[in-house]
């Protein structure tokens, strides 16, 4: 994404060797910007800032419990706990967004 690629010039890791061009350094997964000199050119994007959120819809749920598992005891596990509805997992795992 553009806003990963936003690094300044002092902050920028090297991802890419003398003389690479922007098609081959984008094709590494990595930033091009030649517009400050005597810094990298192709650099190491930012990480992608995730959160993770207990999904809305019952049915996308992926049971990370047991029968009877109290909320306490999934919420330890690291999980989500909602008691309803009937027929789906109370406890399930967290789903992972990009900000």
């Amino acid at each position: 994404a553009r806003c990963q690629c936003k690094v300044a010039p002092r902050d920028r890791r090297n991802c890419g060797y003398p003389g690479i061009s922007a098609a081959e350094c984008k094709r590494a997964g990595c930033c091009f910007n030649a517009s400050v000199p005597g810094m990298p050119w192709c650099f190491t994007p930012k990480p992608k800032k995730v959160k993770k959120i207990c999904p809305n819809d019952p049915h996308a749920r992926r049971n990370c419990g047991f029968p009877g598992i109290t909320a306490k005891e999934c919420e330890r596990k690291g999980c989500c706990f909602r008691a309803y509805p009937a027929g789906v997992p109370w406890c399930f795992y967290h789903r992972v967004v990009e900000e």
